[in-house]
């Protein structure tokens, strides 16, 4: 492990790129407790604090430096909460998609013959469509709310895990060693789970750091749509989407400050996922 983070750190980009993730993980985890403002908390809002400019003053007293929204939200602290829910969505789902696509992609490789071709044909029909569009039909299907997007992330995601399973199972099946598990008469869920899976799974690494960064601007979309979750839990997305009308008037920190946050979470996200994938094919 040391070893591959002192390869990893020869980069300077991707360290920069680590470097940042963890700062905004650490920010996320911790948003109750560093953010100036509980945005949750209706009691600190103040109309009259609406639309304040960065570095505006409030009707108190107080400064808010990266201004305010049309709520009279601290749009740092709504930023820093948005962050936390924008992560909480998207590794849930990521998550979630990972389990069912290891699932069906281990059972395929291991099955084979019309199992194999089954699910393979349902992955191929999935792949087919945008990740985007599978989304919006679930959204549609199940309504909005955070279980909901969740869930969309989920099924628009699977498949490609599932596929690229199946690909590294299918040559790990043919190997000694599952024939000699066969041989021995072990259990088909032993097999695949003890011999076939960690054997298998290594290649997903890098895939799952890519479908991370996937969710947050699959859920991102949803929200700036106004599809995805509801006013009371506001995502990156979702303040995006409120500073948007305002933009027009010139009042254009109430998108970009979450903005910000969203490019720079995506941007470290797929620098950490490009240098780990440098180092699998190295």
């Amino acid at each position: 492990m040391a070893a591959y983070a002192r390869r990893f750190a020869r980069n300077r980009m991707a360290a920069l790129g680590a470097g940042i993730l963890l700062a905004m993980l650490f920010v996320a985890a911790f948003a109750p407790w560093l953010a100036p403002q509980d945005v949750y908390d209706l009691s600190t809002l103040d109309i009259m604090d609406s639309r304040l400019p960065p570095g505006g003053e409030s009707f108190a007293g107080g400064v808010y430096w990266l201004g305010t929204d049309d709520q009279g939200r601290d749009l740092l602290s709504a930023s820093m909460y948005g962050l936390r829910v924008s992560l909480v969505v998207a590794l849930a789902g990521t998550t979630a998609a990972l389990a069912i696509g290891v699932f069906f992609g281990i059972l395929a490789a291991y099955a084979g013959g019309a199992v194999d071709t089954a699910i393979m044909r349902v992955v191929d029909l999935q792949l087919a469509f945008p990740s985007i569009l599978t989304a919006l039909v679930m959204v549609a299907l199940f309504g909005a709310g955070l279980e909901k997007v969740v869930l969309a992330i989920a099924i628009s995601q699977w498949a490609i895990f599932a596929r690229t399973l199946r690909s590294t199972a299918i040559v790990e099946r043919t190997k000694e060693y599952v024939k000699a598990a066969v041989t021995l008469r072990y259990s088909s869920a032993r097999i695949m789970l003890v011999h076939l899976l960690p054997n298998s799974i290594a290649p997903l690494s890098v895939l799952v750091v890519a479908e991370i960064a996937a969710a947050i601007s699959l859920e991102a979309m949803l929200s700036f749509l106004g599809i995805g979750l509801p006013v009371t839990r506001p995502s990156l997305g979702l303040l995006i989407s409120n500073g948007y009308s305002y933009m027009l008037a010139r009042e254009y920190w109430i998108s970009m400050v979450p903005g910000a946050f969203l490019v720079l979470l995506l941007l470290s996200i797929n620098l950490v996922g490009e240098r780990m994938r440098q180092l699998n094919e190295s």
